[in-house]
C-alpha cells in the first residue's frame, strides 16, 4: 500500500517540467494556496473534463489566492498536445518516473471495473501557503470534481 498524506502533513517538494520543458516547482507558488492534482494520462475523457472544470473555473480560484497544478505521467510533448487542444491555462506537469505521484501516495494500487490494478490514483489536495497539506482527497471522481471541491473548502 503506498503512502496517503492528510492535513497537517508538509507537501512532498516537487520540481518537474511542465508542456513546455521548463521546470515548475511546488516551492514556486509559496506564499498562495496551491491545488495539486494528479491523473493518469492527458486526453482521455474522464482527465480532459477534470482538466476543463479547472480551466473553467481557474479565475474563480486566483481570486480566491489559488493555484492550480495538474500532474501526470505523461511527456512534456503530449501534455503540450492536451494544453493547445483544450485551451488549458494552468501548468501540466511531466512525471515520467512517477516519483512525485508515489511521494504524494498517488501511484499505487487502485481497483478498475472490480479488478486491483495498479497506476495513478486520480487526487487532489490543498497545499497551504507554508507548504502544508490543508486537505487530501484520494480516488475522486473526474466529473463535478471542482464543484465538490469549491463546497468542501467554500471557494
Amino acid at each position: 500500500m503506498s503512502i496517503r498524506l492528510q492535513a497537517g502533513d508538509t507537501a512532498p517538494d516537487f520540481t518537474l517540467d511542465d508542456a513546455d520543458g521548463k521546470p515548475v516547482s511546488l516551492a514556486d507558488h509559496r506564499g498562495r494556496k496551491v491545488i495539486v492534482y494528479f491523473y493518469p494520462a492527458a486526453g482521455t475523457p474522464g482527465c480532459t473534463k477534470e482538466a476543463c472544470d479547472f480551466r473553467d473555473n481557474l479565475t474563480d480560484l486566483d481570486g480566491a489566492g489559488i493555484d492550480v497544478l495538474g500532474i501526470s505521467p505523461d511527456s512534456p510533448e503530449k501534455l503540450a498536445k492536451f494544453r493547445d487542444a483544450e485551451g488549458l491555462t494552468f501548468p501540466l506537469l511531466a512525471d515520467p518516473d512517477k516519483a512525485v505521484l508515489e511521494a504524494w501516495g498517488a501511484y499505487g494500487e487502485k481497483k478498475l471495473y472490480g479488478k486491483t490494478v495498479t497506476g495513478v490514483i486520480r487526487s487532489t489536495f490543498l497545499v497551504g501557503e507554508d507548504g502544508t497539506i490543508e486537505d487530501a482527497k484520494y480516488n475522486v471522481k473526474a466529473t463535478g470534481h471542482v464543484d465538490k471541491l469549491r463546497r468542501d473548502w467554500k471557494i
